[in-house]
């Protein structure tokens, strides 16, 4: 059975938008799409280090805002012609409020 950690209320994020969620092992970035879709992913792109919850979230992609490399939001691998990719958290929403599986966090940061 997951344990799920309550991150905060949907709202708190614009669509198209992120917010950055402190943990043991480092910085996670809570996307919203357009649709109110959520994904989790590191918040650092394997190519500059760049902050990518400080990118632009189209679709199900975030665009880096160092070097413009995409990376999916469903599965964290860089798209087109870059290789790489950055770890991914399962997150959901439920009553408004999104949720962080806090098994997967506790497996990450021991890692």
């Amino acid at each position: 059975m997951t344990n799920w950690i309550d991150i905060g209320p949907l709202d708190n994020i614009p669509q198209r938008g992120a917010r950055v969620v402190k943990t043991a092992f480092g910085c996670v970035a809570i996307f919203r799409t357009g649709d109110d879709d959520v994904y989790a992913l590191e918040d650092r792109c394997p190519h500059k280090g760049g902050p990518l919850s400080e990118g632009i979230v189209h679709g199900a992609s975030v665009t880096c805002p160092l070097h413009n490399w995409v990376f999916s939001l469903e599965t964290g691998v860089a798209q087109g012609a870059d290789e790489g990719g950055v770890a991914t958290f399962a997150a959901r929403i439920e009553n408004g409020r999104i949720l962080m599986d806090a098994e997967q966090l506790a497996g990450r940061s021991a890692a």
